[in-house]
Formats: C-alpha cells, structure tokens, sequence
C-alpha cells in the first residue's frame, strides 16, 4: 500500500465509519432504535434465527472495528456472516446485488475482510497496545499484513 502523510487518518476513519454503520445496523435489530429490525420499527424477538444473532453479531463487532480492540476476530466475524446474509438472502433473489438488494452485505463482507488482512493500524486500541508492548496473542492483535504507515 502506497504511504503517504494522511494514510493512517485516512485508514482510521475508514475503519470508525465502518464500524459505527455496522454497529447502527445492530442497534435496530436488537433495540428496534432507528426504524427496527428491517424498517419494522419494532427490534427481533430474543434468541430468533437468524436476525437476532446477525444484529448481536452486527452491534458487536461494529462497536470492535469502530475503536480497533480485537480488530482481526471482529472484523472477520463480520465479515463471514456478511457473505452468509449474501448468500442466504440476498443471492437467491438475483445474480447481482444491483437485482437481489444485497450491495450494502456485499459492500460490508469486503469492507471487513480488508480491515482483517490490514489491520486496525496506529489509531486504535489495538495499535495503542502495541505501542505500549503490551503483549497481545497473534490471534487477537489486529496485526498488519500491508503497513499503513
């Protein structure tokens, strides 16, 4: 990845923004805020297959990705059950998102799978634990396998 003097604030509030719209989505499913579960207005019942684990999911690792703690597990999570919502829901009903509505899953599946591959980067809670040596596991640090420095 190309470096220059604004590729880490650039890769932050991308990784903030991200989160913040996952986390959004997650909201309305389990809390009914912002329109509910589905534009209903009203949040999923407790414990119901599959969108109230999908809005645990959404809400948790949104609230991860968006201050970079345990970015590599939150984001990969997200980002497989974004390829599951695709191809559960959305593909079934067309080839391409553009016909079956499935852009923003799509759109979130390949967001997260970059946030994973690159990491949180320095403007995290993981990038803050490095700093301070912290030792963290290779399965829980954010790591980054393309430097954003």
């Amino acid at each position: 990845m190309r470096s220059n003097r604004l590729t880490e604030a650039i890769w932050a509030l991308f990784r903030i923004v991200i989160g913040l719209l996952f986390a959004l989505h997650g909201a309305s499913t389990v809390f009914g805020i912002f329109g509910g579960n589905r534009g209903s207005g009203h949040a999923a019942a407790v414990g119901t297959w599959p969108g109230w684990y999908a809005g645990v999911i959404q809400l948790t690792c949104g609230l991860l990705v968006l201050v970079g703690l345990l970015t590599l597990p939150a984001a990969v999570l997200a980002s497989g059950s974004m390829a599951y919502a695709y191809f559960t829901v959305h593909q079934p009903n067309g080839l391409l998102p553009l016909q079956n509505g499935g852009d923003a899953p799509a759109l979130f599946c390949w967001a997260f799978l970059a946030i994973a591959v690159i990491g949180a980067g320095p403007w995290s809670l993981d990038g803050l634990r490095r700093a301070r040596g912290t030792a963290a596991s290779p399965a829980t640090d954010s790591g980054t396998a393309v430097s954003v420095t």
